[in-house]
């Protein structure tokens, strides 16, 4: 079903702008589906998309120009995904620009809790009736009621005095001490603060305060041209090279409609897991030295840095950058068989030697655990839910390549640090097994499908980049801090909320499918000659530490009007203080290490 371009996205009932766009996929049909809806249905809409077994992976706003349909606003997409088959079902919100505010969905969904506090932080959007709407990205420093995500907020204004101590929980009684951790750490560690209320040695409660390497990173992609997005999405966590690049990429090849060649998916799979080995082979070590085994922690530096020097092989880069490109890969070399099969059996002593080590099996077994019940209501994702009984993987679910038998999944049920040490165990040997696999048959050099012509034009969908950003203070973007209720309209230099962060533009986008394992077969709307002005597309990638999620809207010239970005670290985090509590301060250090979670990634 085509949309009538004309039509007031939220001012009826709910509408499919796409009917049934998609195309067949090696696990079946693979849709996305857009659905224009009003603020006062988009409760119900979320409570069915949670019901039918699908999972929020991304929310993000955009700033539609005064020629979009109905005139200027804020729209908000909530992007659910479920698989196998591949299901994407996009809910798109337009809000008042000058008083945007929406119910809060916290209560249906916790990660969709976390993006409104997002969103009220960069853009000045008020969830309303939200259980905890203190500040979640903006530290206090953050000028009041300056919201750089939005178009007309203007260069930063100097930063404000701090409006006192960030609102941790205190706990009291007898014996109960805190302890401060951070956000400066010893060694090569990023920041992050920690706060634990202790009673002896035991932990009552954990709060980590992050946001301290925000680096707007959305902000800019803005106006990029795709060539130019490429080495920002590399550099977005820097383990992450090739999980965030093939994110980015797949969204921009479906929203120009480009096919990628068969050897160029396999060799981005096989770059894939690459990354993965040499990072799971580093956590290994890392979490025997937290016990206190160092010389199995320098024999797994030994092994990645057997690893980095093929990576250094394949694409000219140790973490592996260059590797994927727009359109394709390329390969410099391909790894040899013989020599993979001789790191494999050096982990895998590696690990033997571990778990047949009783300090290290008596420190990994039952520290730290978090149940599965706990991993599904966060949202966590990657090695973090599989070690909780939570089987989530993109490869399986939303699948680029056809992976056949050579794909399995490991998935164990305890929770603790072993379950999260015996995951990264096992991933390695499917990994190799998938470079061996995917190996086969490929010749090096760069394989690639130039990017389809993108939309030509602006049209009644009134999309584009819209104005620059005007040197000069925000004006009017902002609301006060009172929870539950929107403010009034702020003036420059008024009290309200501080904001951080990044802003661009962008109005709804074309319908159009899924990139899959044959490529986007495209529904109406997107693509060369579409007409509808701008170009939407999103990538889903298991990354080493689990699902990335990239949504990428084109604007008429081709240059990035949005990209939203949703490392798996941002659902992981919290899980972190969950698993803490009842444990021993000197386990911090080691739970941390058995979830690596990324500040980077996390922060922007």
């Amino acid at each position: 079903m085509r949309p009538d371009p004309t039509s007031r996205p939220g001012s009826g009932p709910d509408r499919p702008r796409t009917g049934h766009s998609g195309h067949t996929s090696c696990d079946g049909h693979t849709t996305r589906t857009m659905i224009d809806t009003g603020i006062a249905e988009l409760p119900r809409r979320v409570r069915e998309m949670l019901a039918d077994g699908h999972r929020l992976a991304l929310a993000a706003a955009h700033h539609d120009g005064a020629d979009a349909p109905g005139g200027p606003a804020i729209r908000v997409v909530y992007l659910f995904v479920k698989g196998p088959p591949d299901s994407r079902v996009e809910l798109h919100v337009r809000l008042d620009p000058d008083t945007p505010a929406l119910p809060s969905l916290a209560h249906l969904s916790f990660p969709a809790g976390r993006f409104e506090r997002e969103m009220r932080d960069l853009h000045g959007i008020v969830p309303l009736n939200h259980p905890l709407p203190r500040r979640l990205v903006r530290h206090p420093h953050w000028p009041r009621g300056w919201y750089p995500m939005r178009p007309d907020a203007g260069p930063p204004p100097p930063f404000a005095e701090p409006e006192g101590p960030f609102p941790f929980l205190t706990v009291e009684g007898d014996g109960v001490y805190e302890i401060p951790v951070g956000p400066v750490h010893a060694g090569l560690i990023e920041p992050g603060h920690f706060r634990f209320s202790v009673v002896g040695e035991t932990i009552l409660k954990l709060k980590a305060r992050l946001w301290f390497v925000h680096k707007g990173i959305e902000k800019l992609f803005e106006r990029r041209d795709v060539a130019r997005g490429l080495p920002l999405a590399e550099r977005i966590s820097g383990d992450t090279a090739v999980g965030h690049a093939l994110a980015y990429c797949l969204a921009v090849e479906e929203a120009t409609a480009t096919a990628v060649p068969e050897p160029a998916r396999r060799a981005r799979a096989l770059l894939l897991e690459l990354e993965r080995l040499h990072n799971h082979v580093a956590d290994l070590g890392a979490l025997c030295n937290d016990v206190g085994h160092g010389i199995l922690n320098a024999q797994a530096q030994r092994v990645r840095e057997q690893l980095l020097r093929l990576n250094q092989e394949v694409t000219g880069h140790r973490l592996l950058r260059g590797g994927v490109v727009p359109g394709g890969a390329a390969v410099r070399a391909l790894p040899d068989p013989a020599r993979m099969r001789a790191i494999g059996d050096d982990i895998r002593d590696i690990v033997a030697l571990a778990l047949g080590h009783s300090t290290v099996r008596d420190r990994f077994a039952g520290a730290a655990r978090l149940d599965g019940r706990a991993a599904r209501d966060l949202g966590c994702l990657g090695y973090v839910a599989r070690a909780s009984g939570v089987r989530v993987d993109a490869r399986q679910a939303h699948p680029f390549l056809d992976y056949g038998d050579a794909l399995t999944v490991p998935v164990h049920t305890s929770g603790d640090v072993l379950a999260r040490f015996l995951i990264r165990a096992e991933e390695i040997d499917v990994s190799l097994a998938l470079v061996e696999t995917l190996a086969a048959g490929l010749t090096s050099g760069v394989t690639r499908a130039e990017l389809a012509p993108g939309p030509a034009s602006r049209s009644a969908h009134g999309l584009g980049p819209g104005p620059a950003s005007a040197p000069g203070p925000a004006s009017g973007a902002g609301r006060d801090d009172l929870p539950g209720r929107p403010g009034p309209l702020l003036k420059p230099g008024s009290d309200a909320d501080p904001g951080s962060g990044l802003g661009p533009t962008g109005r709804l986008p074309g319908p159009g499918a899924g990139v899959g394992p044959g490529g986007p077969d495209v529904g109406p709307g997107v693509g060369a000659g579409s007409g509808t002005g701008i170009a939407s597309g999103v990538g889903i990638v298991e990354g080493w530490r689990g699902t990335i999620t990239t949504r990428v809207e084109l604007a008429p010239d081709r240059t990035l009007a949005r990209v939203k970005v949703v490392d798996p670290s941002f659902f992981n985090w919290p899980a972190l203080p969950i698993a803490l509590a009842d444990t021993i301060v000197p386990d911090f250090p080691l739970t941390n290490k058995s979830f690596n979670l990324s500040y980077a990634g996390n922060d922007l």
